[in-house]
């Protein structure tokens, strides 16, 4: 990509979106009110906007390497409260995609340095899930389950939230695990079955009312 271009893709932009509605920014300033809080990799294949066909102000989005959800990281928990508590969304999405290259990190042996506490959480479902992962002889079929699976341990992460739990008691939240396929680009919904495992859930990490 040449940088040198793109303030003039800026420009291009702005004119197009101006021809289009004169008022586009005016309004786009008033503020947000999305419905959705997209959860997904940082993946530069993987656009949020153009996948779901979304419109700017309809989708609040997080991205990180592998779609993480991780209780001590302060950013990915901070997006939640602040997407859950004030901007009152009534869905989350975790989205993952095959071909996921932090999760076939994980899934090698190999120090990888400063992403190894990072990855550790994707080896850990790995782990958790490890008779059903290894029973599966396909390497790339191996790794595609392995990458749904870290979606729903996400969604599960997810549940375990205090704001979360009082938004799916009180506005019944609800929580969605999807993946990408990056061969078809078709957008997969991996029908977890949020309402059974938050029964499980709560049995120990309810947070009260």
């Amino acid at each position: 990509m040449d940088l040198n271009k793109v303030f003039e893709n800026n420009k291009k932009w702005i004119e197009n979106k101006l021809s289009t509605s004169p008022e586009y920014f005016k309004e786009l300033s008033k503020g947000q009110n999305p419905d959705v809080l997209y959860i997904g990799c940082s993946d530069s294949r993987v656009t949020a906007e153009e996948l779901m066909g979304a419109r700017p102000g309809e989708v609040f989005i997080h991205r990180n390497i592998a779609n993480l959800v991780n209780n001590i990281d302060l950013n990915v928990m901070s997006v939640i409260e602040y997407s859950v508590v004030h901007l009152e969304v009534q869905h989350i999405v975790i989205c993952g995609h095959y071909f996921c290259g932090g999760v076939k990190a994980a899934m090698e042996a190999k120090d990888l340095g400063f992403l190894n506490p990072w990855l550790r959480s994707i080896r850990d479902v790995f782990r958790y899930h490890k008779a059903e992962l290894n029973a599966i002889e396909d390497e790339d079929e191996r790794y595609k389950r392995l990458v749904e699976l870290n979606v729903q341990e996400q969604c599960f992460n997810v549940l375990k939230v205090a704001s979360v739990q009082k938004a799916i008691k009180r506005r019944d939240l609800k929580v969605h695990g999807w993946v990408v396929d990056i061969h078809s680009g078709e957008l997969i919904d991996l029908k977890i079955d949020m309402g059974g495992k938050l029964a499980e859930i709560m049995e120990i990490y309810d947070l009260g009312k």
